[in-house]
């Protein structure tokens, strides 16, 4: 290379610009799922001219006699639910997942063509016999209550020897999908480890095996320290924004005693996470004061017999709003040819959560 040609570069490089987090596009890496994720900060000051959703106002009786799910009514199937008080559990009637087992010729070896039966049970859950209510607006008892019914269902299906994993998980508002805005979750139990959870358990067991810790008890450490991206902290629990979130308003739960699943709770830890529960559900209807969407779940131990000292019980928060009550975050183009992106920055969606008050706007 010439002198000149050197000296050229030189200068270039000393008037390159420096790398800042918070404003230049990056990749941020997701070790639960060994993936990544492009990060485009400047991009959230771009004008919107898209798509608006609905904003749903009215408001619901606590009664509905033409809801599925409300106290003595009847469900599609012709059957009478319970006049229940608390929470309910029955097994879903358009489930997605059957039962019986099926007989089939394995075709493991096909190259393009492979398939195998899943059997599993699909439950729906009922949170309250309040059709109006949604968990923000619950007392924290309730919430409990709710905790420990999905305990007890992880238990009795984890006894089923076919049963290898429990999803609990709860779709809200119609943006999510949410045919019904009855109060209520819903949990599908399976022989196999559904594609999510599988990538999680491979990443969590490649970090144990190489490190002989947790890798979220120990990323959430790390994340105390920095304390950017805390959004809640109590005795037992930690909701934050991961650093490698997807949605704008992305949180995930963190236990921080290391315990792999629901059941292991201690009666402090059950009050802790109903109350974190309740409270960062309250931030996220406070932020546009209205009855936020999400699909949020819950991951931990497998239940397949095995002991499993590589997981840590936490739960995920995807909510789609962006910029307001009517703006949704799609998932399209780039992210479906490429690979996942956002434009608010994790540091910048944990800084207004947090600031954001723990009583529901319609109690405060």
């Amino acid at each position: 290379m010439l002198k000149s040609e050197t000296e050229h570069l030189f200068i270039l490089s000393n008037k390159m610009k420096k790398f800042d987090i918070n404003e230049d596009p990056h990749r941020r890496y997701n070790p639960l799922i060994n993936e990544w994720v492009l990060v485009s900060p400047h991009r959230s000051k771009r004008p919107w001219q898209g798509q608006n959703e609905a904003v749903h106002s009215d408001a619901l009786p606590e009664y509905d006699p033409t809801c599925y799910l409300c106290p003595t009514n009847v469900r599609a199937n012709g059957m009478h639910n319970p006049d229940y008080e608390s929470s309910f559990v029955f097994e879903n009637d358009f489930a997605a997942l059957k039962q019986e087992e099926i007989q089939f010729e394995d075709n493991a070896t096909e190259t393009f063509f492979k398939s195998k039966p899943e059997r599993g049970i699909s439950r729906v859950v009922c949170f309250s016999p309040k059709h109006n209510l949604t968990l923000p607006e619950m007392p924290v008892d309730a919430i409990e209550n709710i905790i420990r019914t999905w305990q007890k269902e992880y238990i009795d299906l984890g006894k089923v020897d076919y049963i290898n994993h429990v999803q609990i998980f709860e779709n809200k508002g119609a943006v999510m999908g949410c045919s019904n805005p009855h109060p209520h979750g819903q949990i599908w139990a399976q022989s196999s480890l559904p594609t999510e959870v599988e990538k999680t358990q491979n990443n969590l067991k490649a970090y144990f095996d190489k490190h002989g810790s947790n890798l979220l008890q120990d990323y959430l450490q790390q994340e105390l320290k920095i304390g950017d991206r805390i959004v809640i902290e109590n005795s037992h629990f930690v909701a934050l924004v991961p650093f490698w979130a997807i949605w704008p308003y992305e949180t995930m739960i963190i236990s921080k005693r290391h315990f792999g699943k629901i059941t292991d709770f201690t009666e402090d830890e059950t009050i802790d996470f109903a109350l974190t529960l309740k409270q960062l559900t309250s931030k996220y209807d406070n932020l546009f004061t209205t009855s936020f969407p999400y699909s949020s779940g819950i991951h931990q131990t497998p239940t397949d017999g095995k002991l499993h000292p590589e997981w840590q019980f936490h739960m995920h928060f995807y909510p789609p709003l962006l910029r307001s009550a009517t703006v949704k975050k799609f998932m399209v183009g780039y992210e479906m040819m490429g690979e996942s992106q956002r434009d608010i920055t994790p540091e910048k969606s944990a800084e207004i959560l947090k600031i954001l008050s723990n009583v529901h706007y319609k109690i405060s």
